[in-house]
């Protein structure tokens, strides 16, 4: 099969519990495909914020019930995250949630106008083997896709909490045009993430750039 994008994700379905393929079966009525899908949305929420590769959904959930007026949408690959988030949107009756599948980078590309007050990547996949770098998500390039669909002003905020793939983010950041970075950002304040949970236990940092797009 051949790709557009070179894939940064291997999509597998890992183990899954029967509670989280039960919920699966909902995931058409909070499923996004389109950017004609988003716009049927938009109008009923006062911002819309994008979190590509939620995981479990632990910070997805948390902005979700702190902010009931927003819409928030979540990319991810894993079944099982996609699962488990599902059963707690469930749970806690959350009505500002949308997920979508798949490659986010096909989603980007038909987005026409700037869309997300906020866009998310919080610890995306470090692919940490040196010959599987190419397959990191934050490049240059990703970095020249994304901006058109962020709003003026509006701001990316990338983490990871891998050293050399931070060194390589701000080298993306120190190439690209539209961006100045930020002292500080809200989403810094996370830590609910398995990913930094693990990180912090393994004693690894987490190495955080805000970054806000500059109005042309």
């Amino acid at each position: 099969m051949r790709y557009k994008f070179l894939p940064s994700f291997v999509k597998r379905r890992g183990r899954i519990t029967q509670s989280q393929e039960d919920n699966l079966k909902l995931l058409p009525k909070y499923l996004i495909n389109s950017f004609e899908d988003i716009c049927s949305e938009k109008d009923n929420f006062s911002r819309i914020i994008l979190e590509i590769g939620f995981g479990n959904g632990e910070n997805i959930l948390s902005l979700a019930k702190d902010n009931p007026d927003s819409l928030f949408i979540g990319s991810e690959v894993y079944l099982a995250g996609i699962g488990y988030l599902i059963g707690e949107i469930k749970k806690l009756g959350l009505l500002n949630i949308r997920i979508t599948t798949g490659d986010i980078r096909l989603l980007i590309e038909q987005i026409k106008e700037p869309l997300f007050d906020d866009v998310l990547i919080i610890c995306p996949d470090p692919w940490p083997k040196a010959r599987h770098h190419k397959r990191r998500l934050i490049k240059k390039d990703f970095l020249k896709l994304v901006h058109p669909i962020i709003k003026d002003n509006g701001e990316l905020f990338i983490s990871t909490d891998w050293e050399n793939y931070a060194e390589s983010i701000e080298e993306a950041i120190n190439l690209s045009h539209g961006y100045k970075s930020l002292d500080k950002s809200a989403y810094q304040a996370s830590d609910l993430t398995k990913f930094q949970k693990r990180a912090a236990k393994e004693g690894r940092d987490i190495y955080a750039f805000p970054l806000q797009k500059l109005i042309k």
